[in-house]
């Protein structure tokens, strides 16, 4: 039997907040009723309603509009005014607006979506690119998370905090507001799908909110695996994280890179290792390729090589199921972790009831196609105050951090809340199997 690891269980619960809102785009169907060439879109009776209010009621209906939203959302005329902008269609038949009425007509296309209304889960953890001012054996970090709401859209959020030496974890207050961010590249121009997103450098990161943007993203964006990739010598920091994006009816993986959580590029992967879930990239390249952990066929891991960053072909199963804590499948818990002694990877197994537990396994530093070691029983299972929720019997994580001689785990408790746990990597190794 395997010795049994000390996981310390912090009481720092990350619950899902329906007050939390975003503006997102409403636009009624813009075909024609009927069969009549001649008949007017919904969108154009919209506006045609709009013009026909007298300007007092114009004005009174906008500052009942401004009264009701405007403490729930930075800029609000601002945002009515560039989604008028997007509906520039609706306005061929017409031609002069006065600005109340430009305002009124964006704001008739938008709706509040509570982003974290169902759930906030599947959390992933790497270091804040700015350290400045953090106290001697402490570190500060980017926390990501799933956010979910209504329709079970899946979006992406984020906290900050503080790691102390002896491994508590703060997490910094949240920002009142929330905000999605612009759109710098059109996606009409992007050959590759790629579209590049920018915040305000002035807005906290709790605020900032990734909404799914393209076609393929329509049904979310889920859970993103982030880790602080290894550049050349005197190169800004990347953060890259890997997720799936799905449009309802498909999936496929695609990248997140950015050096400051303000600007951020999306690309999708390609190639037929991308068609699926849970890829977790290494933090650096290995004998001067990418290399990255991935399932292919539902059940087992694979590690897959590729001399570009964006295509990902093939692969070779290295970690299968072979204990009853992980019998129905495997997956991985985000990137691969560098030890002195290996790379760490924090993997999660299904069992019976469709269980869900975290355990790891050590590969070979320089050839991590061999592995090491793999716990015989999970480090993380779900105990008894953790089995109720959305999705009941289940712990999950997208990845971990290290952190001295500890690794802080944070990890979602059935699908609907986070929370965080720490392992001393000394006692982690003990407990794995050759």
């Amino acid at each position: 039997m395997s010795k049994a690891v000390v996981v310390n269980r912090q009481t720092l619960f990350l619950r899902p907040d329906s007050s939390r809102v975003v503006v997102r785009p409403f636009k009624p169907a813009t075909e024609p009723r009927d069969l009549n060439p001649t008949d007017k879109t919904r969108a154009n009776l919209i506006v045609d309603r709009v013009l026909a209010l007298e300007p007092q009621a114009a004005d009174l209906l906008l500052a009942d509009v401004l009264e009701n939203f405007e403490g729930r959302h930075r800029n609000l005329l601002a945002t009515f005014e560039a989604r008028a902008k997007e509906m520039e269609e609706a306005f061929a038949p017409h031609t002069v607006f006065s600005p109340t009425q430009r305002q009124l007509i964006g704001a008739y296309f938008l709706n509040e979506y509570s982003f974290e209304a169902s759930a906030l889960f599947n959390p992933s953890i790497v270091a804040h690119p700015d350290q400045s001012g953090v106290p001697e054996g402490s570190r500060r970090f980017v926390l990501s998370l799933r956010a979910v709401g209504e329709g079970h859209v899946s979006s992406l959020t984020f906290r900050t905090g503080l790691i102390a030496p002896d491994g508590g974890v703060e997490i910094e207050p949240t920002a009142r507001l929330a905000s999605t961010p612009t759109i710098q590249t059109p996606l009409s121009g992007s050959p590759d799908e790629s579209v590049e997103l920018s915040f305000s450098a002035d807005q906290h990161i709790s605020e900032r909110v990734i909404f799914p943007v393209t076609p393929a993203q329509s049904n979310g964006i889920e859970d993103a695996r982030f880790v602080e990739f290894e550049t050349e010598e005197n190169e800004e920091k990347t953060f890259c994280a890997t997720y799936t994006a799905y449009s309802g009816k498909a999936i496929r993986s695609e990248l997140l890179q950015t050096s400051d959580f303000i600007s951020f590029k999306m690309t999708p992967l390609t190639g037929t290792a991308a068609m699926n879930k849970g890829m977790a990239l290494f933090p650096r390249k290995i004998d001067g390729r990418y290399a990255m952990i991935g399932r292919q066929d539902n059940e087992n891991l694979y590690l897959i090589y590729s001399d570009d960053l964006h295509e990902w072909n093939g692969g070779q199963a290295i970690l299968r199921p072979k204990f009853p804590w992980e019998f129905v499948q495997m997956g991985n818990c985000g990137s691969p972790i560098e030890l002195d002694e290996g790379w760490l990877l924090l993997t999660h197994g299904v069992g019976p009831v469709r269980r869900y537990a975290i355990g790891a396994a050590l590969l070979d530093k320089k050839d991590p196609s061999k592995v090491l070691a793999r716990s015989r029983d999970p480090l993380v299972r779900p105990e008894k105050s953790e089995r109720e929720g959305y999705v009941p019997n289940v712990v999950y994580t997208c990845g971990g951090m290290r952190h001295g001689e500890l690794i802080i785990l944070p990890y979602a408790v059935c699908d609907t809340v986070s929370n965080f746990s720490t392992i001393r990597i000394s006692e982690l190794l003990q407990t794995l199997d050759g």
